[in-house]
């Protein structure tokens, strides 16, 4: 039996009695490493019972409501005190020894503080899965985008991105940190709700000098959109809202200004791309995500910190490269 487990893999949970029921099965069996919580957001559902009678060695943290993916994992990971956090999405199969190479980054790595693993998808498991794929980066103007996905464009697996390397972003799906540097950093943002708290805890992490790993040696498998999916006006919203007020906090002071405007500009024109599609819903929900960053704009401009990186993006613009070079996969756009 092993003891002293120094990976606590913790699954939010939200009215995903069905996901726990079909996931926790595989996390159970390869997590020898780990403790495992559910972290449960005030679920009116059966989750609470599904745990407690199927899975009676699950530890169960119960939140007082739903407070969305940031600040559930906030409230939760208070009770949580193993050393590494291994936060996990309710709709991800793991895969035998997903924790061990983890593990070995963390203890022989002291200044990697945050590590994906290979994120596939769980219904095409040959290809990558769309919200991390191999890593993440960011352009100069705040779009995120993968090693194996940039918008809609998702590669293949044939191995191309097998490697460790140091990327910008890791996603939230499967995201791996070290517990002294989340309560450093005190967390995800509560105000993000859900949708980009991720790059926005990777990014106050790079400010402050630590590194993001990827790893190909540990792998998953993620549904994607399992609580909230791609066409849902509400996750549209959500997206451009947050990638707005990320960049208020966390671009370098000479540059606010200049690529707030320009992004804003940009999202006027992906507004229009909406309606010459016939997505109505998504146009207005690309206009309510700017008046919700008019409101909250000083809010988040005091949040700063005192340093800032200029050197945290590796292209100036994925849109250019994507609709107008058509770089549609990771080795076009350089």
């Amino acid at each position: 039996m092993k003891k002293n487990k120094k990976i606590a893999v913790v699954i939010l949970n939200w009215n995903g009695a069905k996901l726990l029921e079909q996931f926790l099965p595989s996390v159970m069996a390869f997590s020898d490493e780990a403790t495992i919580y559910v972290a449960d957001n005030a679920s009116t559902d059966t989750s609470i019972e599904v745990i407690q009678n199927q899975f009676p060695s699950v530890k169960i943290i119960q939140n007082t409501g739903n407070f969305g993916f940031a600040k559930g994992y906030n409230e939760a990971l208070q009770f949580v005190e193993e050393e590494y956090y291994a936060l996990v999405n309710s709709d991800i199969e793991v895969t035998e020894n997903w924790l061990v190479p983890i593990l070995k980054i963390f203890e022989n790595q002291p200044e990697t503080a945050i590590i994906q693993p290979k994120l596939l998808d769980f219904k095409k498991k040959t290809h990558f899965e769309y919200a991390g794929g191999a890593g993440g980066f960011i352009d100069k103007f705040g779009y995120p985008f993968c090693r194996g996905r940039i918008f809609d464009t998702v590669e293949e697996d044939k191995n191309q991105y097998d490697d460790e390397i140091e990327i910008f972003w890791a996603t939230g799906a499967c995201f791996f940190i070290r517990k002294e540097v989340y309560r450093k950093l005190k967390g995800f943002d509560d105000d993000f709700f859900a949708h980009q708290e991720e790059i926005d805890l990777c990014w106050r992490a790079f400010n402050l000098g630590y590194k993001i790993k990827y790893t190909s040696k540990s792998i998953v498998y993620h549904v994607g959109g399992a609580t909230l999916n791609e066409g849902n006006p509400r996750k549209t919203f959500l997206n451009f809202r947050n990638s707005l007020l990320m960049l208020t906090k966390n671009l370098p002071k000479n540059q606010l200004f200049p690529i707030l405007f320009i992004r804003l500009c940009l999202d006027g024109l992906a507004g229009i791309q909406f309606i010459l599609k016939g997505k109505f819903k998504h146009c207005w929900a690309i206009i309510q995500a700017h008046f919700a960053f008019y409101h909250l704009v000083f809010q988040f401009y005091k949040k700063r910190n005192t340093t800032q990186k200029s050197n945290y993006y590796k292209i100036n613009s994925i849109v250019y490269r994507y609709f107008i070079k058509n770089g549609k996969v990771f080795a076009d756009l350089f």
